[in-house]
């Protein structure tokens, strides 16, 4: 301990402010502290905090938490991408300590002969407060001390003055004995590194052509991707995330379903990359040239898409790096080149990469690689296996980047034992994909993201319920209901999301024995007739696009640390709410786990985390259906898969209705019939609750 009062377990900090602390702007970010002191003389924290530009920010007032616990709690909201810093000061408060002696003594019968000493101190504390307060507010402070030295008044007019400042003296207090503890780091990155909303699609596949008896296969190109920009961006999609773009590798290329012997029309995994065109700097020529993607970044960000480049760093055997520089590779015993392997799983189209025989020759190429595709236009690199390559490289190389260009985001793809997952996190990755896809049960879901809430000083989650190399079971097997269910779960539980592309199409066939599909696109063009499926009603985009317009509409859904969960008696079914300060918006959210059949639940809210005092009323609109219903902390609901999943509503203060006249009801919340598969409809009001209705777990009405 230094200084004169302890100050310790200072939050945010990760690793002891090894790394610094995620954040974004215009959130509000928690601090708190323990400090206490000696006697019953009293204790004020507040913080200090510095911006990207040097300067100080007026310090924040700290409140004390739970009595007892000596804990003290602030918030604070950066305004600018950069490094931001901060720390806790505890200061005695005389005028405190003052009031809480004067108060008690009066409250025991003391007068002002007995009070002398403490009257003259209280006014010395005002003189030295009088230049602290605003210019408006001096006279007042004067005139209370000049009350307190008046021994012509009654003890209760002396006092009374000076006791109406507190609130005052709360925001502008008198410090004593200021003791400053660690500085600690905070990095602020734009918003879309905690908000967004992914979608994965192959260029290849848009546009591309099968091949037939009498004519060749081929390729779309990014001018044939251009036509489905509109499409993805109708369904509140900001993010569009590119499989590698790059020349793929023709020595041992992988056939359809990861075969090894591929076909003469055979296009290969694009994460083979390299071949006699280019490598990692280069475009696949049957894409075009790099020309046509910056034509095609252009026209999604008019599209209001913002382009992600996958960021692999492995070689095909017959990419440049091979023969330029084979020292970046392992050199087996029979002079091989070492593929990849994670047993029993072999990629005999993937050389990994060295980073121990080079390391200053590789860190040099992949942040030239990098800063190319910046230049490009590119702010946003979901990186491959990160947790195959050192730590050390990637705290080096994202922090060199963000040194040229601080906006950049990089999301960690690392399906892998926790600690590596949060450390990659600790290092500097902006996102992580995560756990989701496989907690599919209600109550291993909530304890899950509640270790992420935990963890967000330094861990934001993507939640994501397919990709290319991950078909879940539970997607297998589901349904359309359990498409549904993962969407809302994703969406709505993590402020970012993603899916790849087909999930709208209800893409559910696995490859035999495998948790990946069946003629994985990875291998092979897939061309979808998106317009055809929306036409006939087998798409799920109508769904997706209302609940991507929740989420915007919604600011309580832009973040994480506000995610609380609620009882309810059924372990199918799940309730959680986020709730924003700045606005009063409240999402409140029952979604179930069972894609088969209609599920019962009786809630218990924690009413304060909804902004409620326990015995309120308060009316709930579903977002999805239009109905109303009024609530308080004890509600029941229905919830039928075939029908709507979910009930997500916004929660609103009585006589405040949300929407002119809405449909409103009582009781029960019962989803409405929905107009066709994946369309919300408003629709009817759900029945009252009545006695002897059977309980959560017997089913329905």
């Amino acid at each position: 301990m230094t200084g004169r009062f302890p100050i310790e377990d200072v939050t945010p900090t990760v690793s002891c402010g090894r790394y610094p602390a995620k954040a974004v702007v215009g959130e509000l970010v928690p601090v708190s502290a323990r400090s206490y002191r000696e006697g019953h003389h009293k204790l004020g924290c507040n913080v200090v905090w510095r911006g990207p530009d040097g300067g100080t920010a007026p310090f924040t007032r700290m409140r004390p938490g739970e009595p007892g616990s000596d804990r003290w709690h602030a918030t604070i909201r950066p305004d600018a991408v950069g490094s931001w810093s901060f720390t806790v000061e505890a200061f005695s408060d005389p005028y405190l300590t003052w009031q809480d002696a004067v108060t008690k003594k009066i409250a025991a019968g003391q007068g002002s002969a007995d009070l002398a000493n403490d009257l003259a101190e209280g006014a010395r504390v005002l003189d030295a407060a009088e230049a602290l307060v605003p210019a408006g507010a001096r006279d007042r402070v004067r005139g209370a001390a000049a009350a307190l030295r008046d021994d012509t008044r009654p003890l209760a007019e002396r006092v009374s003055p000076a006791l109406d400042l507190a609130d005052l003296l709360w925001e502008h207090p008198v410090r004593e004995q200021v003791t400053g503890g660690e500085t600690y780091p905070i990095w602020v990155d734009r918003e879309r590194a905690l908000f967004s909303a992914w979608y994965e699609f192959f260029p290849r596949s848009e546009g591309a052509v099968l091949a037939t008896a009498d004519r060749p296969a081929r390729s779309g190109t990014f001018a044939t991707a251009t036509g489905r920009l509109p499409g993805v961006a109708a369904m509140g999609f900001d993010v569009l995330y590119l499989p590698p773009i790059h020349p793929i590798g023709r020595v041992n290329r992988k056939g359809r379903n990861n075969t090894l012997v591929a076909g003469p029309d055979d296009v290969g995994s694009p994460w083979a990359i390299g071949a006699a065109e280019g490598g990692h700097d280069a475009i696949h020529p049957d894409l075009g040239t790099l020309a046509d993607f910056r034509r095609f970044v252009d026209a999604a960000a008019e599209a209001g898409l913002e382009v992600a480049m996958d960021l692999a760093l492995q070689a095909a055997p017959d990419h440049p790096w091979v023969t330029e520089h084979p020292e970046w590779f392992t050199t087996r015993a029979d002079g091989s080149i070492a593929y990849a392997e994670n047993p029993p799983k072999k990629y005999q189209d993937i050389y990994p990469l060295n980073f121990d025989n080079d390391p200053e020759g590789i860190r040099a190429e992949m942040l030239r690689v990098v800063l190319h595709w910046v230049a490009q236009g590119i702010r946003i690199f979901r990186v491959d296996n990160p947790h195959t390559k050192p730590f050390d490289f990637w705290h080096w190389l994202i922090w060199e980047v963000k040194k040229v260009e601080p906006d950049v985001l990089f999301l960690a793809e690392a399906f892998t034992r926790p600690a590596i997952m949060h450390g990659l996190g600790r290092i500097g990755f902006s996102q992580s994909y995560t756990y989701f896809t496989w907690r599919t049960e209600a109550a291993e879901l909530r304890a899950y993201c509640e270790e992420l809430v935990a963890s967000a000083d330094h861990m934001r989650p993507n939640f994501w319920p397919n990709t290319p190399d991950i078909l879940h079971e539970s997607l297998q097997h589901g349904g359309p209901p359990m498409f549904r269910i993962r969407a809302v779960l994703a969406s709505l539980l993590s402020p970012s999301w993603g899916i790849y592309a087909g999930y709208e199409l209800f893409e559910h066939v696995a490859r035999p024995g495998a948790e990946e599909y069946l003629d994985n696109e990875k291998f092979e063009l897939r061309p979808r007739d998106w317009a055809a499926a929306q036409a006939q009603g087998r798409s799920l985009a109508p769904f997706l696009t209302r609940l991507n317009e929740i989420r915007r509409a919604n600011p309580a859904l832009r973040r994480l640390r506000n995610l609380r969960f609620h009882d309810i008696d059924n372990p199918a079914l799940l309730c959680w709410s986020k709730h924003d300060p700045d606005t009063g918006n409240t999402v409140l959210v029952v979604c179930t786990f069972d894609p088969h059949t209609v599920q019962w639940g009786n809630t218990t809210l924690d009413m304060p985390t909804l902004g409620f005092d326990w015995h309120e009323r308060f009316t709930v609109r579903d977002e999805l259906t239009g109905v109303s219903y009024d609530w308080g902390q004890h509600n029941t609901v229905k919830l039928d898969p075939y029908l709507y999943p979910a009930h997500v509503f916004t929660v609103h203060r009585l006589g405040q209705s949300p929407v002119a006249g809405a449909d409103s009801a009582a009781g029960t919340a019962e989803a409405a019939v929905p107009a066709r598969p994946g369309r919300p409809l408003a629709g009817r009001a759900g029945k009252r609750k009545r006695p002897g209705r059977p309980n959560a777990q017997s089913g329905g009405s």
